[in-house]
């Protein structure tokens, strides 16, 4: 192996369990966590713990760091701001750094018509101020999400995601007007298809309702989705899907919001995930995460007359655009145009071509999916019953950190293998993580690989 990786102690190491005690008497039961260690620092995509052991990040902080922990020129960029000033709130004194990262946006998101911005702290704040302003401009209450979804943790924002536990469970009751259409998971298809047999029965869900008694068009204000569902489980929908609601939100008047929180700036091989669906331009994009490349921030980019029928005042976070995470974000934004978001298409080849070798080789794995760097891997007991694998896929990222690599899951049965790493991952270091991995999925599967 490589110097990326290195275990000197057991894990946890003593530095680590003296931290986990006082996290046990200071920090929320409620708050979970992946691996029992501490960060002491992190660059590029290698962390390194309190005890000294140097881990392969494939987890990006939920998909937070695709210019990688600590970049350079995303550091100098905020030291300089810092300098300078921190804050203070773009409500009672404006500042460039808003405006320049709103022009960006503008620029480098799909539409060719005038477009505004909102910028808040985080992807579920953005998700929030969408809702809102379709609902402003509309003037219809109810909103049509995906199951599988995932928008966040607020009222709202848990309202709108389908997963119960964790997200969910003995936090009701939730908003009203939210209604929820089929997602198109193709590995486990809500009509009994297999794919490419997919006549986009899913997608024509949405229209069902509209022109049946359940729905009534002029009550919609809008579709929300992403390109990817990402906490649903990495689940790309098939060629058409959104082409379908695309022409089903023209047809009756309803705003297209599209999440890329955790599919934008890079992720999947382009800049935003819903480019790979051509000709679709979303009435609103969302984005947050890799954004700030750390630092907390988040937008809501939209046709300019749907923003701009709110009221004066109506939209504002006292954080919200805070000029240190606006330079991160510019820098960020740089970077993604010069190299990462090709960067993350190769990636994303690398990934894939590893992950179906898992799959030829160990019958736990029951498929993979993915767009660009955006790969995941769904663990299954049987390939005949696809029952989930969900104490395996635990024991896949148990043994990948006791072994050096951080590892996150996820899906609503909570059996699949995401892998978000930094797009700055070397070659040398994404083989070696991957070498790893296929070292876990070998002693999950009990060696039975084929």
């Amino acid at each position: 192996m490589s110097s990326a990786i290195r275990i000197q102690t057991e894990i946890p190491g003593p530095k680590s369990r003296a931290l986990l005690e006082r996290r046990s008497q200071a920090v929320a039961n409620g708050i979970s966590n992946t691996a029992p260690i501490f960060v002491e620092r992190a660059e590029g995509a290698v962390i390194t713990d309190v005890d000294g052991n140097r881990y392969l990040d494939f987890a990006g902080g939920i998909g937070v760091l695709n210019a990688g922990s600590t970049n350079p020129q995303v550091t100098a960029a905020v030291t300089a701001q810092v300098a300078k000033y921190v804050h203070t709130c773009f409500h009672v004194v404006m500042y460039e750094p808003y405006v320049a990262l709103a022009e960006k946006l503008i620029q480098l998101t799909p539409g060719e018509f005038p477009k505004k911005v909102v910028l808040v702290n985080s992807g579920v704040e953005a998700v929030e101020n969408a809702v809102k302003i379709a609902r402003k401009f509309t003037g219809r209450p109810t909103v049509v999400a995906l199951e599988n979804a995932f928008h966040g943790r607020t009222l709202l924002g848990m309202s709108l995601t389908s997963k119960v536990m964790p997200y969910k469970a003995g936090f009701g009751p939730f908003a009203p007007d939210i209604v929820r259409v089929l997602s198109a998971y193709c590995y486990r298809c809500a009509h009994g298809l297999t794919y490419p047999a997919c006549d986009l029965r899913c997608a024509n869900e949405l229209e069902r309702l509209i022109t049946s008694d359940v729905l009534k068009p002029d009550s919609v204000a809008a579709v929300l989705a992403e390109p990817v569902q990402g906490e649903g489980g990495f689940i790309v929908p098939p060629p058409g899907f959104f082409e379908r609601l695309r022409q089903v939100c023209d047809n009756y008047g309803l705003i297209l919001i599209i999440d890329e929180i955790q599919t934008g700036l890079g992720r999947t091989g382009r800049m935003w995930g819903i480019e790979h669906s051509p000709g679709v331009i979303p009435d609103m994009l969302l984005t947050a995460k890799s954004l700030g490349a750390g630092f907390p921030i988040a937008g809501v980019v939209g046709r300019a007359d749907i923003l701009d029928s709110v009221h004066v005042g109506g939209l504002g976070s006292t954080y919200g655009g805070n000029p240190v995470a606006c330079v991160a974000a510019l820098e960020v934004l740089e970077q993604m145009t010069s190299n990462l978001v090709s960067r993350g298409a190769h990636v994303g080849d690398l990934l894939m071509a590893r992950c179906r070798d898992f799959a030829e080789r160990f019958p736990l794995v029951g498929e993979v999916r993915g767009l660009g760097a955006m790969v995941a891997m769904e663990l299954v007991k049987d390939r005949g019953t696809r029952e989930p694998a969900k104490d395996e896929t635990s024991g896949v990222i148990t043994e990948a950190y006791k072994r050096g690599v951080i590892l996150i899951k996820a899906g609503t049965m909570n059996n699949v293998i995401r892998f978000l790493v930094p797009l700055v991952i070397s070659d040398e270091q994404l083989e070696e993580g991957l070498d790893v991995i296929g070292e876990a999925l070998a002693l999950a599967s009990g060696k039975r690989a084929t």
